[in-house]
């Protein structure tokens, strides 16, 4: 058995009740992700729909974060099942759907990510997944019971149909995207969207699925812990830039 195959699953951990930490990645870089591995992260989030879809660096991203037994989640963009099935098929523990706006292309993500019955991936165990065809195809279709599918809510339309999107069977945690939710609003202020975004939570949480919350920092991934996030996603670029900022400007006397 290998070191992964003997890892349980993100999935696995959520249901028992662990709160996972992990770090959104938008910058092509293994060594960004071998870095948040050696930190003590949970898994990483690599960004294909803000950032490059190469599946070559995703690959190499892949192999570097499974050496240092860290999960990965991809984020895609929208309804594309056909990158979806690649990035399965590469070894991504589970994948990120952005704009979900009803419990229809809820149904739709988990179909993309779960072979039948549950969903329509097409089924192959000669990929990374089924490493290179040395396991069964029993072994292969339990571990890809493990998938782990996030739906992101990010119109108005969406937070409406939250509680039947929440429902969907096969979906397991969502995540709001605030900047495009304060987007389709019309940019109504913080107060409006943070009231959509908690009654997306409420029912998120009635359903028993897991909230994922994005975070710029320590302080609001406190915050969010204790609003009841079990996945707690760090916004790396937002990180890196604060602390560029901080190195650029130093609290020094002497500096012009």
């Amino acid at each position: 058995m290998t070191a992964a195959e003997g890892r349980r699953s993100l999935k696995r951990r959520l249901a028992d009740g662990e709160r996972l930490y992990g770090a959104l990645l938008r910058l092509p870089s293994e060594t960004l992700v071998e870095m948040a591995g050696v930190a003590g992260l949970d898994y990483v989030v690599i960004d294909c729909e803000h950032g490059p879809a190469d599946m070559g660096a995703l690959q190499h991203h892949l192999t570097a974060a499974a050496a240092q037994g860290l999960d990965v989640l991809v984020r895609v963009g929208t309804a594309e099942p056909a990158l979806a099935l690649r990035c399965l098929d590469l070894g991504a523990a589970g994948l990120i759907h952005p704009h979900v706006d009803s419990a229809l292309q809820a149904r739709e993500a988990v179909v993309a990510d779960h072979y039948p019955p549950l969903g329509r991936r097409g089924f192959a165990t000669y990929s990374r997944a089924g490493r290179f065809g040395s396991v069964s195809a029993s072994a292969h279709l339990a571990a890809a019971e493990e998938t782990l599918v996030v739906v992101m809510v990010e119109t108005e339309r969406a937070c409406a149909a939250a509680g039947e999107i929440v429902a969907t069977e096969g979906v397991d945690a969502v995540l709001v995207g605030p900047a495009d939710l304060a987007a389709d609003c019309g940019f109504p202020g913080q107060e409006v969207v943070d009231g959509l975004i908690e009654e997306v939570h409420l029912a998120t949480r009635a359903a028993g699925r897991k909230v994922m919350t994005i975070v710029p920092g320590t302080e609001a991934a406190r915050a969010a812990e204790e609003a009841g996030a079990h996945l707690v996603l760090y916004n790396t670029a937002q990180v890196l830039m604060d602390t560029f900022r901080t190195l650029a400007a130093p609290s020094s006397p002497g500096r012009r």
